[in-house]
């Protein structure tokens, strides 16, 4: 079964896929405020963020790193369109009566520099976790998922957090607070992560099943830049895709 062709009768991966870009585009509005839980403080898109993260592990496990790589891709666009979309509306002029330009360009109009922070943090992240999570499924050939995803977490999130935090908020809140900030995110990402994997192995054994494929990435070519699905580059798809038991 060549890769291509089974990716023309898959079910699920435009859900995902939407699902993804939404989640990524909801977490760019609600990281404008900082938010306290527990008397800690936290960006508001520690509500939704990790979602993005889970999603993208899902991806990469069942469909592979190459159409979860698309998806970042189409992430990243989306996001710039909405910062370019706010600046622009940002400043046109208001319409006579309208008072609230100054409320608009206090919240949303932070949103592009919090969407500049995230496109290179989330683009750092996204590719560091595809690509962790790719490449040890296939040194544990397929085993021990909970690892992978909770060990292509930590990793693209440390990255993830570091760079977001700092490049959002510097020198608008003092700088204990950005550390604060960046460990708290760090760790709930991580302990988020973790509780969600008895999730996470029902909704990929689920997906397997339905689609009936299960890629390992063992020739892909791993670059970010590369934008096909890598299905021209082999000559069979069985050492790529193998039918889900």
């Amino acid at each position: 079964m060549r890769q291509a062709a089974a990716q023309r009768h898959l079910k699920h991966y435009d859900l995902l896929a939407t699902a993804s870009v939404a989640v990524y585009l909801i977490s760019q509005v609600a990281s404008s405020k900082v938010i306290s839980i527990a008397g800690l403080p936290f960006p508001g898109a520690i509500l939704v963020f990790p979602a993005a993260f889970i999603l993208s592990d899902i991806i990469t496990e069942v469909y592979g790193y190459a159409l979860a790589r698309r998806i970042i891709w189409m992430s990243l666009f989306w996001a710039t369109a909405l910062a370019v979309t706010l600046l622009v509306v940002q400043f046109l002029p208001p319409a006579g009566g309208w008072p609230h330009q100054d409320a608009f360009a206090r919240i949303l109009g932070f949103v592009p520099r919090i969407v500049a922070a995230s496109l290179l943090a989330y683009g750092v992240g996204e590719f560091i976790n595809s690509y962790v999570l790719a490449r040890m499924k296939v040194v544990t050939q397929g085993r021990h998922l909970w690892a992978r995803t909770v060990g292509s977490t930590v990793a693209a999130q440390a990255v993830d957090t570091v760079v977001f935090v700092a490049a959002a908020f510097a020198f608008t809140l003092p700088v204990g607070t950005l550390i604060l900030m960046s460990v708290n995110s760090f760790l709930a990402k991580v302990v988020y992560e973790a509780l969600a994997t008895p999730l996470v192995y029902r909704i990929v054994a689920w997906l397997k099943r339905s689609e009936g494929i299960d890629v390992y990435d063992r020739d892909t070519d791993f670059s970010p830049f590369r934008l096909g699905d890598d299905s021209g580059r082999r000559a069979s798809g069985e050492s790529h895709v193998r039918a889900a038991n």
